[in-house]
């Protein structure tokens, strides 16, 4: 049955329409939801959240709300579920949450001047420990098992060495493998003596107390990885989106760069390209992480 719409209700749905249009996304209780993965002590990772929220709230418009994640799994699938809009994320995991649900990269770090960074595998300088090999036997703690610097790339080391066939040979090599749910975690644990090396990013060593530094030296180091980057659930809404990515950029602004040290310490920010990502891609279905 067709419905009959007179000139006066025509008129007040194009106004309501328009109102609606108009209408501050702060005012349609819009909010913006960030996802951390806890690469260092989530209990100061939760002050540094609530500090760049505030900025970043003022900076986008809306409510900007931030939370730790588990690790990085659970970050995709807070992504996944749409607990979460906006996640900081590994490339490995970027590029397994790009092939399970379509997420969007949106931003890329930058560490002295690149948007890359390698991973090492880290030692006390008093274990006697200088090369691969000498793990054979020992326990190892890696921050994630889906962390490209704090796993893949430096187990991937181990195979190059000819030690290991792959992931699910290292359980053979080493006495213990463990997962310690992030950079600082791991570090601490190799560090204190309760595992004998450490896999990590190259940075992670800046995440100890300086005596632990001095104490501590690496063995070996991977090809670079591309950066951690920043990514976007799929369907966020595009105008909010873009201004979350300018408010970012805007950090690489002089009078902001202090900032940066409440997301994880990096030294600004680029617009992702997806296809320097290729290369993690490859490795990832190398080792059948991805079809």
């Amino acid at each position: 049955m067709a419905m009959h719409v007179n000139r006066r209700t025509a008129l007040l749905l194009a106004s309501a329409s328009a109102m609606s249009l108009a209408t501050p996304l702060a005012a349609q209780d819009v909010r913006l939801r960030l996802a951390f993965i806890p690469q260092e002590n989530p209990e100061k990772l939760l002050g540094d959240i609530e500090a760049i929220t505030g900025w970043l709230t003022s900076e986008v418009g809306v409510p900007v709300e931030g939370f730790v994640t588990i690790d990085h799994a659970a970050a995709v699938e807070a992504l996944r579920n749409g607990d979460a809009d906006i996640s900081f994320m590994g490339a490995l995991p970027f590029v397994l949450a790009e092939a399970e649900i379509g997420a969007v990269p949106l931003l890329s770090e930058v560490y002295r001047d690149a948007p890359s960074y390698t991973g090492r595998i880290f030692v006390r300088r008093d274990s006697g420990i200088g090369s691969l090999a000498d793990l054979r036997g020992r326990n190892i703690a890696f921050a994630d098992p889906i962390s490209e610097s704090g796993y893949l790339y430096p187990l991937a080391e181990f195979v190059k060495a000819g030690l290991i066939e792959g992931p699910t040979a290292a359980d053979a090599f080493f006495g213990r493998v463990f997962f310690a749910g992030g950079y600082q975690q791991a570090m601490q644990a190799m560090a204190e003596g309760l595992v004998d090396a450490a896999g990590a990013s190259q940075y992670a060593d800046l995440l100890l107390t300086p005596r632990q530094q001095a104490e501590v030296t690496w063995i070996v180091e991977s090809e670079p990885i591309p950066s951690h980057l920043v990514i976007a659930r799929p369907g966020l809404d595009a105008g909010l989106q873009d201004r979350f990515i300018d408010a970012m950029l805007r950090l690489n602004a002089p009078e902001n760069r202090k900032k940066l040290r409440y997301l994880y310490g990096p030294d600004g920010y680029v617009r992702s390209d997806s296809a320097a990502y290729d290369g993690v891609r490859d490795m990832a279905r190398r080792y059948g992480l991805l079809e």
